[in-house]
């Protein structure tokens, strides 16, 4: 069972890398100050889940105990960005921007990452057993859930849909 979740994680770390670097060259892409903002934002929370996975998966390839969550951000462990590959191969978000410059394709592209992620995630955590390990997957559900909302409300502005009676309940940047 951990053999598979290992193999899993391996996954999760290559989309979240190609997930950074999508964010990244989404946010070179767009002319929208929010849109930028928006995606560097991601890319930054991208970062977050890479050190992550990272670490636990190098964890429990050592034969440790799966980490908390709290304690990989603590551990002061830094992630070495340069060391990332620039375009990984197979980055299918990346190549879905090619020829396609606008902020509805970058969404539309960040939409189905996302969703890819929320369901990988998911699929680990039905193979988890131990509180901890349950615990950081269902915290990087959320996150993903969170870059998910983020990115089908940036969609609802740009395309004037979503809000009720015409107004707008909420900030988007406030959010972030």
């Amino acid at each position: 069972m951990i053999e598979k979740i290992k193999e899993k994680l391996d996954i999760a770390y290559k989309t979240e890398v190609n997930g950074y670097r999508f964010y990244l060259n989404a946010a070179k892409m767009v002319d929208d100050k929010h849109g930028k903002n928006m995606f560097q934002h991601l890319a930054k929370d991208e970062l977050e889940h890479i050190k992550v996975v990272h670490t636990i998966g190098e964890e429990l390839r050592a034969g440790k105990k799966w980490p908390r969550y709290e304690d990989v951000l603590k551990s002061g462990g830094t992630l070495d960005i340069e060391a990332l590959p620039v375009f990984p191969e197979g980055n299918k978000a990346i190549e879905g921007m090619k020829g396609a410059a606008d902020e509805l394709h970058a969404l539309d592209v960040g939409i189905g990452a996302e969703e890819r992620s929320i369901e990988l995630y998911l699929d680990i955590l039905k193979a988890a057993e131990d509180p901890d390990e349950k615990a950081v997957l269902e915290r990087l559900v959320e996150m993903e859930r969170g870059h998910l909302k983020l990115l089908r409300w940036e969609h609802e502005s740009l395309t004037n849909s979503g809000f009720w009676c015409d107004m707008m309940g909420f900030s988007v940047e406030k959010e972030m």
